[in-house]
């Protein structure tokens, strides 16, 4: 009988092979192991918590795993700066929540938010088709600015004025800040969480974040009730520093971790008397 045998370099070939493959097993279970030991930090999104079910994974989830595991692209901000909104939406999702920007991260905010409505609002035309090639399902909306970077310290200036105090809806403001050129649906939404990551503020010419971030502390304060967790991302820069600390509120902050900070902004509608920081 004859008998099929491998030659002695095939042999090691077959060898290498076997032995490289193992080698990629343990990396993988080892990688695991890592990602969902950094998961469960998170206490809202400790598995151990979550009781088990037979359903099917959601679509959005699944997009994300997919469209994160086939990419070397990391969202913009670090594990520990979105383990903040994390818990924040573990506890209050699935919400209303508006991000400003859209992003290698929006896929996360969006599946993150399952069950609830995730917006984003973008700027740059031309990236929201882009994203949408790739991600048709989300909800994102094309706006734009009519402030520049340089305008910062002016426009911090008129915040400073009785009529940037005055709470009600941001179309009827009579504020330079508030910003009336979003969609109709986005004023008459109660967003419970906001994370102001965009427009582009990094150089003169650029619109900032000035109106953002004052549109979202009007928006949170003209809310009917309850309270809206607002999330400014790049608080190392200048106009994210000032502008969140005077309209979002010290007062009003709950934590910040590396470039991000969190305020929660309780409704002033049905209270005139309430300051509009908190002494």
């Amino acid at each position: 009988m004859i008998r099929s045998k491998l030659q002695p370099s095939n042999h090691f070939k077959f060898i290498l092979i076997c032995f490289s493959f193992l080698l990629f097993l343990l990396f993988l279970s080892k990688s695991s192991f890592q990602w969902s030991k950094r998961i469960s930090e998170i206490p809202e999104w400790n598995s151990t918590q979550i009781p088990s079910t037979c359903s099917r994974i959601p679509p959005s989830l699944a997009n994300a795993l997919i469209h994160y595991a086939t990419t070397n692209i990391t969202p913009q901000q670090t594990f520990k700066e979105v383990s903040v909104s994390a818990r924040v939406l573990a506890r209050r999702g699935p919400c209303n929540f508006l991000v400003f920007g859209l992003g290698r991260d929006s896929v996360m905010w969006a599946s993150l938010n399952h069950g609830g409505r995730t917006v984003f609002l973008e700027e740059d035309a031309a990236w929201i088709d882009q994203i949408k090639q790739n991600s048709p399902d989300l909800e994102i909306y094309h706006v734009e600015y009519d402030t520049k970077v340089k305008q910062a310290d002016v426009l911090l200036q008129m915040g400073m004025r009785e009529e940037c105090t005055v709470v009600g809806d941001p179309r009827s403001s009579v504020c330079r800040l508030a910003h009336k050129g979003f969609p109709d649906d986005i004023y008459n939404t109660e967003w419970d969480l906001i994370m102001v990551d965009a427009p582009t503020g990094y150089h003169d010419e650029a619109p900032g974040r000035m109106t953002a971030i004052y549109t979202s502390g009007l928006m949170a304060r003209n809310r009917a009730e309850g309270e809206t967790d607002v999330f400014v991302h790049d608080v190392n820069r200048v106009v994210e520093d000032k502008f969140s600390m005077a309209f979002l509120c010290e007062g009003y902050m709950k934590e910040q971790e590396g470039l991000l900070r969190h305020f929660t902004i309780p409704s002033h509608r049905n209270r005139p008397d309430t300051p509009f920081c908190p002494n």
